[in-house]
């Protein structure tokens, strides 16, 4: 019996290392650079690059890498419009295999880990009263971060498709948002912003700023609508 509990217990210390093992990598790890190799290689792909991009994302997502870099990225290589649907594509795949190992491989596991944090247990038991409704609010407005919540949605009562819908939904002003900054990057790169002159600059300005404004105002009604919900 006192066997079983240390097995058990070097498991989870096991998980944890693990788990802070894959968020340190994630900032520690040149993942810009790896991105910059990336972005060339999908340049010259053709259309086999947005396979190639997208499943590179969705594994950054499953490894906890930062998902920002890569939307930016989309961004940068496929425009505003298609960087957006590339990314919350990725994305969303990307946390459904998240969601999908922790619910059938490591639940147990992912369970121990969150029953040791109270605000785990807050959303856990909001999830449970509201379903995918806190979920899309806690993707507008985080108060997990990202790559670890798609871990700990798999041990929650939302059903899988509620759950992927309302991460799309969730996802989209935050994936608007940095996809209009590789945007503008690939507008430099293409020398539409010197060729538009100074209007160019005011135009991109004020479409930032107002993509910038409204996803932390909608970030903030989503903050206060959790509060209601539960005290997370």
């Amino acid at each position: 019996m006192q066997q079983s509990v240390v097995n058990k217990t070097a498991k989870y210390i096991l998980l944890a290392a693990i788990l802070v093992a894959l968020i340190a990598a994630g900032y520690l790890l040149p993942v810009k650079q790896w991105i910059t190799a990336l972005v060339d290689l999908v340049r010259h792909a053709g259309a086999l690059g947005v396979v190639l991009f997208m499943l590179a994302y969705i594994l950054a997502t499953v490894l906890f890498l930062p998902g920002f870099l890569f939307t930016a990225a989309a961004g940068l290589l496929f425009g505003l419009f298609w960087g957006t649907v590339v990314a919350l594509s990725a994305a969303t795949i990307g946390a459904t295999a998240a969601f999908l190992i922790s619910r059938y491989l490591l639940r147990d596991q992912v369970r121990a880990y969150a029953k040791k944090n109270r605000r785990f247990a807050a959303i856990d038991h909001a999830i449970g009263a509201n379903g995918w409704k806190i979920v899309g609010l806690l993707r507008l407005s985080p108060v997990l971060p990202f790559n670890v919540s798609n871990y700990f949605y798999g041990i929650t009562a939302i059903r899988l498709w509620p759950y992927i819908a309302a991460s799309a939904i969730g996802m989209l002003p935050g994936t608007l948002l940095y996809a209009y900054l590789g945007a503008i990057g690939k507008a430099t790169l293409d020398g539409k912003r010197a060729a538009g002159g100074k209007e160019q600059y005011i135009v991109i300005g004020i479409g930032l700023v107002a993509t910038a404004i409204g996803a932390v105002f909608i970030g903030r009604i989503a903050q206060k609508a959790l509060k209601k919900s539960a005290d997370v």
